[in-house]
């Protein structure tokens, strides 16, 4: 008899393109980021579930920002949601994707003075908040999703994005 397994988020990760660090290193930073936003929320899995992360370029970002958004530029994270989520609902079998690119991200962190591992944990928390229903489209709901934010973070020891 096989041993039983934990329900839990299984991560489909592609490094697609872009100059990012080791898939190994982000496999690790992805992996970290979603248990600690999870626990984070106290999101309980009845099943395994989901989630794709892609690692790319601008270019790619662009067009998809442009292709489903109308905005015609690069962005840092786009999120991919398989199915509308409200904030507690049960997880389905696939969150979606969560597409994030360089140079934009890798700026970023330069500007900020941050490391970049801290950056792309912060995008990784930020997009998946986002598969799970959250959103900042008014004060109020940017001030609850930050705060999440910036408790995941803290979990992961990572200092507040928003001081």
């Amino acid at each position: 008899m096989a041993p039983s397994r934990k329900p839990g988020i299984a991560i489909d990760l592609t490094v697609e393109a872009g100059d990012w660090p080791a898939k190994r290193s982000l496999r690790a930073l992805v992996r970290k980021a979603v248990d600690a936003a999870l626990d984070e929320i106290g999101a309980s899995l009845d099943a395994t579930c989901e989630v794709g992360v892609v690692f790319t370029d601008d270019a790619h970002i662009q067009a998809l920002n442009a292709g489903w958004r109308g905005k015609d530029k690069p962005t840092n994270v786009l999120s991919f949601p398989a199915f509308q989520l409200s904030p507690g609902d049960r997880l389905p079998p696939m969150l979606g994707d969560i597409v994030l690119a360089t140079p934009t991200v890798s700026r970023e962190a330069e500007l900020e003075g941050k490391p970049l591992d801290h950056h792309i944990s912060h995008l990784v928390i930020h997009g998946l908040l986002h598969l799970l229903g959250h959103d900042h489209e008014d004060e109020g709901e940017a001030d609850r999703m930050e705060a999440m934010e910036r408790a995941t973070l803290a979990r992961l020891a990572i200092p507040d994005p928003y001081a």
